[in-house]
Parts: C-alpha cells; structure tokens; sequence
C-alpha cells in the first residue's frame, strides 16, 4: 500500500456520501458485541453528525441473516443500532457485497455521487466486499481505520489467533491501492448539498 493512502487531515478531500454497513444490534451490543464497539460506535456517530451536517447522502446497508442467525430478519439483533433519519435510506441485503442484488449503485448514481466513506462491520466480510465492489465500479472510497471493526479470529490448523484489531487491519491492506485510508472518522469531511 502506499503512502498517499494514509494521508490525513486537510489532505483528504471530501467525500459525497456515507455508506453504514450492517451496524446492527447483534454486532454492537451485548455480550457478543464485536472487540472495541464503544469507540466503533463514536466514531460512527461523528460520521452520521459530520454527513448529516453537510446534507450528504447517508445510506444504511442491513444484513438479512439466515433462520436462527444473530442477525435474523425482524430479530431483536436485526435490528440498526442508528435510527435512520427521513430521506435516509436503508437497503436489505443477504450477501457481503452491498451492491449485489441491491438498488445501492442505483441510490449512488442517482444522488450524484462520486466518492464515498465506508464504515461498519465486519472489516473483512460486508465492508470489505461492499468497498471491493464499490472500487470496481469506479467510486473512489475512503474508509476511516476506527470506523469498521470485527471480531477475534479464532486459531486454525497451523495458524495462531489473530485478534480484532489485526484482522481489522489486513481486512484494510486486502483492499490494495486504490482504497483510501485515514486514521480517524474526525479527520473525513463531507461536500456540502446544503
């Protein structure tokens, strides 16, 4: 990855819209909240404020899990963590990628934008597949390192552990160059529509 992916700061430029991945009770609260959920949380919250703000687009992906899944539909851990707000929209999925079998590109496209900032979980699944495809069909995305998050990656046959913040990470570096990265969710702005 290089260097220009880590920038920060005023060297970002501003971005069109927010995309939240599957932010769902299931994942951020409880006992089976994914590693570091408060700081996921407030800093998806700093998103939502600075996106709301600006009169940007915020769209909201919704996992529907399979039967007996955490994240079943109309279950209490199916659930958004944030109230979407009128004018938001808030589209069901049932793979990682969130433009495949979805109106997103349609949203996307017809909202005029270019650029977007990806947050949510998990890292290496649904925001990982969503900012592979967004890439692919040409919208530069940004994604903020303490905005996403995952769980513990259990040991495997030859292979230790890896904790949250790890495979967060490499979910990050499998994206390769293209992607942009920065440190925070404090340091992404948003074009303003207002």
């Amino acid at each position: 990855m290089n260097e220009e992916q880590h920038e920060i700061g005023d060297h970002l430029s501003p971005v069109d819209a927010l995309v939240v991945v599957d932010v769902q009770s299931a994942f951020v609260q409880g006992a089976e909240a994914v590693p570091g959920h408060e700081v996921l949380l407030s800093m998806i919250s700093v998103l939502l404020t600075e996106a709301r703000s600006a009169g940007a687009p915020v769209i909201f992906l919704q996992n529907d899990g399979e039967p007996g899944a955490v994240d079943e539909p109309l279950q209490a851990g199916w659930e958004l963590h944030f109230p979407h707000l009128p004018g938001e929209s808030v589209i069901r999925k049932v793979g990682d990628d969130g433009f495949e079998d979805t109106d997103l590109e349609d949203i996307l496209e017809a909202s005029d934008v270019h650029d977007l900032v990806i947050c949510g979980v998990l890292s290496e699944m649904c925001v990982a597949a969503t900012a592979r495809a967004a890439l692919e069909l040409g919208y530069g995305v940004l994604l903020p390192h303490d905005a996403h998050a995952t769980y513990d990656v259990p040991a495997g046959p030859g292979s230790d552990a890896v904790p949250a913040a790890m495979a967060a990470r490499a979910a990050e570096w499998s994206l390769g160059d293209e992607v942009c990265i920065c440190a925070s969710a404090r340091d992404v702005r948003f074009k303003g529509r207002i």
